[in-house]
């Protein structure tokens, strides 16, 4: 592709993702998931032999399930940023801050991370598969909180909705994401509780990154909450199960419940309005909003 056309191609993107919207959105999501979803099949086809055994078995088994896709993604996401010139943007402070109450969200999803790092029993696994799963994790949360507290926020302040709108919304993309589980096989009712816990983590992680007025935090919390997930349940996405092994895991999973039932509260609170790229509204408190 000559310097023009690559050019041209990219001022059309930017054209057309810069005026916002959900609709502009869906279609990206879906552009994502084709290409991550790809990467895992290649992964297993080219790795055949070690996609065969279990996961956290061998750093290999790691490598192929999880964190090859994860790599492609995260290169994905930041070609597109580039291109869209959007990177210290989503980056930088965000444009609108939070109340004090909305510091429930990193408290709630913190708590369970502490118990969870303190709690399984990590003898048997080998120390080259949790070094592996820690910075997969990172992975996780690095692509799924640019994607959903990144992209898909700024592209709905951009169309200029509500706060509330643009975390109600962006959760619930998050939580759609991670409906392909079906695609591997697992049961309707797992993915479903799934779906609930994501939505309510989504809204916990919008709320740290109002109250921190940065994606860094999220990204950090999400990070350290997915491989630990990991570590304790020996799955993936295997939330409220991981409560067999000793009572820190058991009050551990007692949060995911907790972290449901709170995102699909503390979202009606949300308050606020980004009018434009350079103006902020600020929420100051449940129901008050000061210009």
């Amino acid at each position: 592709m000559s310097d023009v056309s690559a050019t041209a191609l990219r001022g059309r993107l930017r054209s057309f993702f810069d005026r916002g919207g959900f609709w502009r959105l869906v279609p990206l999501v879906v552009v994502y998931l084709a290409i991550y979803l790809g990467a895992g099949l290649l992964a297993s086809r080219v790795f055949a032999r070690q996609s065969e055994e279990e996961l956290l078995t061998t750093v290999g088994s790691v490598f192929v399930d999880v964190t090859f896709a994860l790599i492609v993604g995260a290169v994905v996401l930041g070609v597109f940023l580039w291109a869209m010139g959007w990177t210290r943007e989503i980056f930088g402070p965000q444009p609108i801050g939070g109340s004090r109450w909305m510091w429930l969200g990193p408290i709630l999803v913190t708590i369970p991370i502490v118990l969870r790092v303190i709690g399984p029993d990590y003898g048997k696994y080998g120390i080259a598969v949790i070094v592996l799963t820690i910075v997969t994790g990172l992975l996780v949360g690095l692509v799924e909180e640019v994607l959903t507290r990144g992209i898909a926020v700024k592209m709905l302040r951009d169309a200029g909705h509500s706060e509330r709108v643009v975390a109600l919304v962006s959760s619930l993309v998050f939580a759609a994401l991670h409906s392909v589980n079906l695609l591997s096989g697992q049961a309707v009712s797992t993915v479903g509780v799934t779906m609930a816990y994501t939505f309510g983590f989504g809204v916990c992680m919008y709320l740290t990154m109002r109250v921190t007025r940065s994606i860094i935090p999220a990204i950090v919390l999400h990070g350290l909450t997915d491989p630990f997930v990991l570590l304790s349940t020996g799955g993936i996405d295997e939330v409220g199960t991981n409560g067999t092994q000793n009572t820190l895991l058991t009050v551990a999973g007692s949060f995911s419940f907790i972290i449901i039932v709170a995102g699909l509260i503390l979202v009606w609170f949300v308050r606020g309005r980004v009018v434009e790229r350079t103006d902020v509204t600020a929420a100051e408190g449940i129901g008050a909003t000061r210009a």
